[in-house]
């Protein structure tokens, strides 16, 4: 019996325990965005300091949620299990970047005609919700457009022409 009701309570409890990243982030002020530093055009530093797609479409995200932004440059088999386990709170990865099915990561919806995606720590409906809504209204305002044929135009004509 009382290992029963250990359980139940652990049960009920765990999800009140689990801070919801969306506080986290909120308590923080700041979204702590992984980039790789050598990725032209989506991150690189220009002058020292980090520049392209990723960080200006980052900074706009983050606006959208009212956030400050930190760019945490990681190497590429860093980025995801540094984001499952906090270390970064998001990335801006293709959607072919991420395992479907049993992945450890949650992901906002497809955006951009890049097919890109916001990976996050699982169980996060809210953080989820905001980030979905955000990208819709820098889609919706032309800003997400704006930022890829700054950024990716070069990319769309070489895919274009093979």
């Amino acid at each position: 019996m009382r290992s029963t009701i250990g359980v139940l309570l652990a049960v009920l409890i765990s999800p009140l325990a689990q801070a919801e990243l969306l506080d986290e982030i909120a308590d923080r002020g700041e979204l702590r965005i992984a980039v790789q530093g050598d990725n032209a055009p989506y991150a690189f530093k220009q002058d020292d300091h980090l520049t392209g797609f990723d960080v200006e479409f980052g900074q706009a995200l983050a606006s959208e949620l009212d956030l400050r932004v930190e760019f945490v440059e990681t190497p590429e088999a860093q980025t995801l299990p540094g984001v499952e386990s906090g270390k970064y709170d998001i990335a801006l990865l293709p959607v072919t970047a991420i395992a479907q099915g049993d992945s450890p990561l949650d992901t906002s919806l497809p955006f951009g005609k890049h097919q890109l995606v916001v990976p996050f720590q699982k169980d996060n409906p809210a953080f989820e919700s905001a980030v979905n809504n955000a990208l819709q209204r820098l889609k919706d305002s032309g800003r997400t457009a704006e930022l890829e044929h700054k950024w990716l135009a070069d990319e769309q004509q070489a895919a274009a022409t093979q």
